[in-house]
């Protein structure tokens, strides 16, 4: 069976909601499955001494530019949140505890969360804002806002942060097809050659 395309993103980046739009499908005209893995972008940019794209003078304006674009391209609504980016710790936590125990359930809490973060343009920061969008999914909320302080989580987290750096991710959204590398949703279509012709 051929091995699952791994998918890291941050849910503060606005190229790693466009991804997450595609990647699924693409994988499905494949018979691949996909590994959604959510990291802490800004612990990775500390690491190796970088910052987020938009702080970069002149990129910052393109890729604004570019991702509002590419919105528009796929016919996907695009609001980024007063304040933004903002972290996305609890997001990602409450992540990785549902995948324990239900993975497409947590792929729809994935989804749930970029929907409001980058479709309706709110903040997802806080501990109660995403519970909120959990329960909205059917999800206990109670249960959900234990289950982000479970140290465990919170090492699951960190651990999955550190190996897509030990893998040589520095962006979002960052794919791996059979070991190859892809960083950003705009590679996607070599993601799809890729898959296409077993690589070149």
């Amino acid at each position: 069976m051929a091995e699952p395309i791994d998918f890291y993103f941050d849910f503060a980046s606005p190229y790693g909601y466009l991804g997450s739009l595609q990647i699924d499908a693409v994988a499905e005209r494949h018979g691949r499955e996909v590994m959604w893995r959510p990291i802490m972008l800004g612990a990775m940019f500390k690491a190796v001494g970088t910052a987020p794209l938009g702080q970069y003078p002149i990129k910052g304006d393109y890729s604004a530019r570019d991702i509002a674009r590419e919105a528009r391209r796929l016919g996907v609504p695009l609001a980024h949140p007063p304040g933004f980016p903002h972290g996305t710790l609890a997001a990602a936590r409450g992540f990785y505890w549902l995948m324990k125990s239900d993975p497409a359930k947590a792929k729809e809490l994935a989804n749930a969360f970029y929907a409001v973060y980058f479709g309706e343009g709110r903040d997802v920061s806080g501990a109660e804002d995403t519970a909120d969008i959990a329960a909205a999914i059917g999800i206990d909320r109670d249960e959900y806002l234990a289950a982000i302080q479970d140290p465990a989580i919170k090492d699951q987290l960190k651990a999955e942060t550190n190996t897509a750096l030990e893998r040589g991710v520095f962006g979002s959204p960052f794919f791996f097809v059979d070991g190859e590398p892809f960083w950003g949703s705009d590679h996607l279509m070599q993601v799809e050659r890729w898959l296409e012709t077993g690589g070149w």
